[in-house]
């Protein structure tokens, strides 16, 4: 789905690209052949250039007009009513000098503030969770945030800029903001695959910032996660006798990948686990819903294009960056409670890693819930238990467990 939406956005590009290439040649032939035409083919190719160079105007004023249009929209309740107290902003602020995006969405604004931390590096799903959680608007302020090289935050700083510190540093700032503006003494965090590891990373520098963590999709070592996922992709090729795939796999080598191609490297183990996933019966609801995301209201056109750069661009700049760590050695003790969310046939994150983790964490309290239809995104497979088990480990409503 992912390469059909990237398909149409790069098709777009080429088509702005190539109007603006032939209104440039055209003006430079009829330069050079002023003197030898005939007046009425000079007529015909300044109409032509001046066509192409409007189309170009229209399409730039189109996507200006889409960026300033972008928006969240309103909280509304089955009467399609707007509670009185209710937030729903699409709003830029800047956190350590780089412009960038959150979108804050509640019922209550009063209530307690949970900032979603998207997947990735390189990942937006401000509109996803917008989508796949609305039921978690009703009990907190959900503040989903565009890091820095994703979405409409693709151009808060130059992606070779970008290290795992530039998450840590302006996902405190942001934290520090929220705080503020709701006047919080701590805010939650909830966490995504790369997210969940963010997660750790700022619960680990700023406890005293946040009342609980929920990882899902959780990541552990992220070297010997690559390294079990190209395993499981070659071994289900050569289960099924995909010798294209066991050719690309074996092309490639090996994770970890370093350079310019990590990203089309690792794409080829990771959409085929994908895949594999979303083939599995046992699995509820797989998959994003990739054109649904995309086509929200949330991204203006500049933001659709960056949508789909920041997943391939920053993923490959960032990603390499993060082979070393192994939360079970490097982040063992963490002084705030900590909840891993899993899906029982997640493929994509082993949780075999996740309970090893779990065993050698130390921190205020901890557990496992598991989703048993769920694979790699819990919070889309099986959305409602994850809403109610969420609700459960922030707010206390019952004390999380580990089952079976």
């Amino acid at each position: 789905m992912m390469q059909i939406v990237a398909f149409f956005i790069l098709t777009f590009l080429m088509a702005v690209a190539l109007a603006q290439g032939v209104f440039l040649a055209a003006y430079g032939v009829i330069a050079r052949l002023r003197k030898k035409t005939h007046p009425q083919q000079l007529i015909r190719l300044k109409k032509t250039a001046l066509f192409l160079m409007i189309v170009v105007i229209l399409n730039a004023g189109l996507i200006t007009f889409s960026q300033f249009t972008a928006y969240t929209p309103s909280i509304v309740d089955e009467n399609g009513n707007k509670p009185e107290n209710s937030i729903a902003e699409l709003r830029e602020i800047e956190l350590n000098g780089r412009k960038q995006w959150i979108s804050l969405r509640g019922w209550d604004k009063n209530a307690p503030v949970l900032l979603f931390l998207a997947g990735g590096p390189g990942g937006t799903q401000m509109a996803a969770v917008r989508h796949e959680l609305a039921e978690l608007e009703k009990h907190f302020v959900i503040v989903n945030w565009d890091q820095p090289g994703s979405g409409k935050s693709y151009y808060a700083t130059n992606i070779q800029n970008i290290t795992v510190q530039t998450y840590i540093q302006d996902g405190h700032a942001l934290t520090e903001y929220l705080k503020e503006r709701f006047s919080q003494e701590k805010i939650y965090l909830m966490g995504e695959s790369w997210g969940s590891a963010l997660g750790i990373f700022l619960v680990h520098e700023y406890p005293e910032s946040y009342y609980a963590l929920i990882g899902t999709g959780q990541m552990v070592d992220f070297a010997e996660t690559e390294r079990m996922d190209y395993a499981k992709a070659m071994e289900i090729a050569r289960n099924n006798g995909d010798t294209v795939l066991i050719e690309k796999l074996t092309a490639n080598g090996e994770p970890p990948y370093y350079g310019k191609d990590v990203t089309w490297k690792s794409a080829v183990y990771l959409n085929h686990l994908d895949s594999y996933m979303d083939s599995n019966p046992s699995i509820r609801n797989p998959g994003y819903n990739t054109l649904r995301d995309i086509g929200s209201s949330e991204y203006g056109l500049l933001d659709k294009i960056n949508f789909i750069r920041g997943i391939i661009n920053t993923f490959g700049h960032v990603y390499q960056q993060l082979y070393d760590i192994d939360m079970r050695t490097d982040y063992t003790k963490l002084n705030v409670p900590i909840y891993f969310f899993l899906g029982r046939h997640d493929i994509n994150a082993p949780t075999a890693l996740v309970e090893e983790y779990e065993q050698v964490l130390s921190a205020p309290d901890k557990g496992i819930v598991w989703f048993e239809h769920s694979g790699h995104n819990p919070w889309i497979n099986e959305g409602e238990k994850f809403v109610e088990e969420a609700i459960s480990c922030f707010l206390g409503i019952k004390t999380p467990k580990q089952d079976g």
